[in-house]
């Protein structure tokens, strides 16, 4: 059953209705593109529609309506064959525009749900408020953990930059809430620390490494405020959660991403696959656990596969380790490039910028010495060339810089640097 999802109750109940009832749900985005939408029907062939009012599609029929939703029912029937372990189908943060799936299985959902809810100390009594896509595997890690301690979740479709989500944030008596570094971002920019949120107790981060100077400053205030910033780090192929930075040492460890969750653990692997044992050497980071997915789909045939990974996953990001077991991302690994023989991190490089130019939002990109710096401040762009020159002590003739209008972004926030490849491949 394809799901089209917003941060309402309607789309909530038919999630975890489906899940209960061992009906296999693929969580969409409620504002996906139509032609998308229509390459993925006939990809997978769903048996029904679970989506709002509103919503038609080509001969497909109402069978049931509840809470602003409606189920449609396709012409497809269960014509698709489904593996007896797969729970759940959810898009990659890096796939907007294919038609690739994560395939979770009940015991993904289940293990990932168990530890996140052990590391929290999540209890009944939370509240946590919707900033994220439920069609997004973070935020649909904060619905499942609150769901599963029978907490009150907090569900609107209102942005944080808007009146409403803080009125009705105090007027319910939020107590926690999640984000990526965007969202972050865009709480700093609005003075969000000067808030008045008697309620709040928990700010949780994931989707992307936090720029340190701004981990500092919302771990500096939730020290002096009696409140706790727990960052994470996690992927759709885990699930959602990988690690975390225990709260007590969020100022201790700026820039980490912490520690193995509950039930499972890393290790390094250098360029020749040996496995690295020594503190603050890169290598990429490898993963074991049973929150490690299925595996892919990329049509209704792959929903038949079984566990393609075996309970590993190679992260596909590089990563160091400390004395204390601590783990800190350096960047992707495919988000390394070459200048003039010179190995450039873009990941790094973007954070530096952000840094060095808070009011201005950019990104980075490219290929082997031609390495792009984007941004939506035109008059930034020449000073952020000539200022990652110094820095990097690399030639100026080697940075191009392009003003757009936004830097692409999935609904979760993440800049979607496939979008950016038409400027520079």
């Amino acid at each position: 059953c394809f799901g089209l999802c917003g941060n309402t109750i309607g789309s909530a109940v038919g999630y975890a209705g489906m899940v209960e009832g061992g009906v296999v749900p693929a969580l969409l985005a409620a504002s996906i593109d139509r032609e998308l939408f229509a390459a993925l029907y006939e990809a997978y062939h769903p048996a029904y529609l679970w989506a709002p009012e509103g919503f038609d599609w080509e001969r497909c029929e109402s069978v049931y309506e509840r809470f602003g939703y409606r189920l449609l029912k396709t012409p497809f029937g269960t014509e698709t064959k489904l593996h007896d372990d797969l729970a759940l189908l959810l898009t990659t943060s890096g796939s907007t525009g294919s038609p690739k799936f994560v395939r979770q299985s009940y015991a993904n959902i289940r293990a990932n749900t168990e530890s996140i809810v052990e590391y929290l100390a999540l209890t009944a009594q939370e509240k946590p408020i919707t900033t994220l896509p439920m069609n997004y595997t973070y935020g649909l890690s904060i619905l499942n953990t609150h769901l599963w301690v029978g907490a009150t979740v907090l569900l609107t479709e209102k942005g944080i930059a808007q009146r409403d989500f803080w009125t009705f944030f105090k007027e319910a008596g939020a107590t926690s809430m999640g984000g990526v570094p965007y969202t972050y971002e865009m709480l700093d920019r609005m003075r969000f620390t000067r808030m008045d949120l008697p309620t709040l107790r928990t700010l949780t981060q994931a989707g992307g490494k936090l720029l340190p100077d701004l981990h500092r400053r919302f771990a500096q205030w939730c020290r002096d405020t009696g409140r706790k910033l727990v960052v994470m780090y996690g992927q759709c192929e885990a699930t959602a959660r990988m690690a975390y930075l225990p709260w007590e040492m969020s100022l201790d460890k700026v820039g980490a991403m912490g520690v193995a969750i509950p039930g499972g653990r890393f290790e390094l692997v250098g360029v020749d696959g040996e496995i690295i044992t020594e503190p603050h050497v890169t290598g990429e980071l490898r993963y074991y656990g049973e929150n490690v997915t299925l595996g892919y789909a990329q049509c209704g045939a792959d929903l038949a596969k079984g566990d393609e990974r075996g309970g590993v996953l190679d992260t596909g990001d590089m990563a160091q380790v400390d004395e204390d077991g601590c783990y800190t991302v350096v960047g992707r690994k495919k988000r390394f490039l070459k200048m003039y023989g010179n190995r450039v991190n873009l990941d790094e490089t973007e954070r530096m910028l952000k840094a060095a130019f808070p009011d201005a939002e950019c990104a980075c990109a490219g290929r082997d010495d031609h390495l792009m710096i984007f941004s939506t401040d035109a008059d930034a762009l020449p000073a952020m060339r000539a200022w990652l020159s110094e820095k990097t002590g690399l030639n100026q003739s080697g940075f191009h810089t392009m003003h757009l209008d936004a830097i692409p972004k999935n609904d979760a926030g993440k800049t979607l640097y496939r979008e950016l490849e038409k400027y520079h491949v």
